[in-house]
């Protein structure tokens, strides 16, 4: 049975990580089957926008594979590391946008993964953290990175260092999820947005997907620059010349991603 499932409908991709009965912890081949994944989506030039989510009902992904890091020496640890750091990175990358549909836990891994989705829609009865401290670990998939960046030091620091779990209402408070729905409901509010973003230009996207990411943390005047110059490279593109034409004529857009 494959680690990571994929299928496509309406330039709508899900991803799906199948390890239900081990709650779809992290293990080094199931990443390198997420990889090749990603290395799918990427060439894909009819994809327009990606969700990424759990099977099972319990976890969206609950960690790393903690058997197989237990007998892990120091370098074969900062391989591990750098295998999950390099496949994440692929998903934040990606020129189109990425939403995780958080079903149940995202703990460790898991949460590293969601965070390196453009954003993510949570159940209700998800739970979120990185417990790697009750393990003597650290988070090594980003994770210490992205949560700093996502809701600050001294927030980051308390739930790295305490190990403590926060509920899908907290995450919403902390700024860590986007929207919070009933079980049932978050993949289709997932597809929803996903609909509306497959429905935008999708060079556009990609741009300003770019720089969000560049500019957070840059200064506000190197920030505008970036800024600037991927604003001006859209009018290069056919889908700026049809959308403005659009408007002006009062009919919908047609984007082809040109």
């Amino acid at each position: 049975m494959s680690l990571v499932l994929f299928e496509k409908a309406n330039a709508i991709g899900v991803i799906t990580i199948n390890k239900p009965h081990a709650l779809n912890a992290l293990s080094s081949d199931l990443l390198k089957e997420l990889d090749e994944v990603l290395g799918q989506v990427a060439s894909d030039s009819e994809l327009r926008c990606l969700i990424v989510t759990g099977a099972g009902e319990k976890a969206f992904v609950a960690g790393a594979d903690i058997k197989e890091i237990h007998s892990l020496d120091p370098e074969q640890a900062s391989q591990f590391a750098g295998q999950g750091q390099g496949v994440f990175m692929k998903i934040e990358q990606l020129d189109i946008p990425v939403i995780a549909a958080v079903n149940g836990f995202a703990l460790g891994g898991g949460l590293e993964l969601a965070m390196a989705c453009d954003f993510i829609f949570a159940s209700e009865k998800a739970k979120f953290g990185l417990p790697e401290c009750t393990l003597g670990l650290m988070p090594g998939f980003g994770g210490s990175v992205r949560l700093t960046r996502k809701i600050g030091p001294g927030q980051a620091k308390q739930l790295t260092m305490t190990g403590d779990l926060i509920s899908a209402e907290d995450a919403l408070g902390f700024g860590l999820v986007n929207e919070v729905c009933a079980p049932e409901k978050v993949m289709e509010r997932a597809k929803m947005v996903a609909t509306t973003i497959a429905s935008r230009a999708p060079k556009a996207l990609a741009a300003i997907k770019r720089t969000i990411n560049a500019t957070y943390g840059m200064a506000a005047s190197d920030a505008m620059e970036v800024e600037k110059k991927e604003f001006a490279q859209l009018f290069h593109s056919k889908d700026c010349k049809e959308g403005t034409a659009a408007f002006i004529e009062k009919r919908k857009p047609e984007f082809v991603g040109q």
